[in-house]
């Protein structure tokens, strides 16, 4: 097995297959996150980071607390894990040699939150994620990013986009000034104005069943939630990447055509992210205002599968 060592991290089995599937080696992995570390480690940096690793001969899986073992000079962050029920130390994942080692270990998905650690109160940004009905085209997810961008340039706002390296695509809109309450009723109000542009493409149903074949809308990235970053890759054959694209772009490009091989033609030697992205902005008080009528789509669809669950149990009663 092909060893190395970069910057004093030992990296190990480097011609072996990466996972079940993805025909990629490891070192593919690595030679990807180092390639781009210059541009990935500044998005990661300061931010409690979950990964998702692989292992050959198991399931893929998301990981928030720091492996057992890892050097001292990987740093962390206590963080309370709801979904655990106790505190997690997550990676502050801040240099290059942090993201070797968590190549090393096989992490593939990098995955941040729009806080700084100790700064949970102050958002950084907000997201809508367009997710595609089952079978659709891309170009589904490009017309509803449009939708977006004009809900967006109404409110006088700007968002950069970026595929998520899955099947739709990201809208971010970095913001200041704003408390998590305010950014996520803002994320829900975008929603329902861009989906009311054309109901009949776009929807912001949490539930699966009411999408009827249109593009859902998610503005439920709030708060604590994550998003997986741009440049890194998602568990999917080839590895594609979550890859930066202008919004005059946006129509040509289709998931998959990123991947970390097909990377270094794709993205050049800038940063293209971070020239995307505009100024952070203040968030206008009548789309915080309208976004607080809207219920917490979670919160809603639980109700609501609680009142079905009920209705079908007293239908089979009759």
């Amino acid at each position: 097995m092909v060893d190395d060592e970069r910057d004093g991290v030992r990296l190990t089995s480097l011609d072996a297959p990466l996972g079940d599937g993805l025909e990629v080696t490891k070192g593919e992995l690595v030679d990807h996150l180092d390639a781009n570390a210059f541009r990935l480690v500044p998005q990661l940096a300061g931010r409690p980071l979950s990964v998702k690793r692989v292992r050959p001969g198991q399931e893929p899986f998301m990981q928030r607390n720091v492996p057992k073992g890892a050097p001292d000079w990987v740093r962390t962050v206590p963080v309370w894990s709801y979904g655990a029920h106790r505190e997690v130390h997550q990676v502050l994942c801040d240099d290059r040699r942090t993201l070797l080692w968590l190549a090393n270990q096989r992490a593939v998905e990098f995955h941040v939150p729009f806080f700084l650690a100790g700064a949970e109160a102050d958002p950084t940004g907000i997201v809508l994620d367009l997710d595609p009905p089952e079978g659709a085209d891309f170009g589904v997810v490009v017309e509803a990013a449009q939708l977006v961008r004009h809900a967006l340039a109404d409110a006088g706002l700007a968002g950069a986009v970026k595929t998520s390296g899955s099947k739709g695509v990201h809208v971010v809109v970095p913001v200041r000034g704003v408390g998590p309450e305010d950014a996520a009723a803002a994320t829900r109000a975008l929603a329902a104005r861009a989906a009311a542009l054309d109901p009949d493409l776009a929807t912001t149903a949490y539930i699966r069943e009411d999408r009827h074949g249109r593009v859902f809308l998610d503005s439920t990235r709030s708060g604590s939630s994550t998003i997986v970053a741009a440049y890194s890759p998602r568990i999917r054959p080839g590895l594609p990447v979550s890859a930066p694209v202008s919004w005059a772009d946006l129509p040509s490009v289709r998931p998959g055509d990123v991947t970390v091989r097909t990377a270094p033609e794709w993205l050049g030697d800038g940063d293209p992210w971070t020239a995307l992205l505009p100024d952070p902005q203040e968030l206008p008080a009548d789309l915080v205002a309208q976004g607080h009528t809207i219920p917490v789509a979670r919160v809603q669809a639980m109700h609501e599968g609680r009142r079905r669950a009920r209705a079908r149990r007293a239908e089979a009663g009759d």
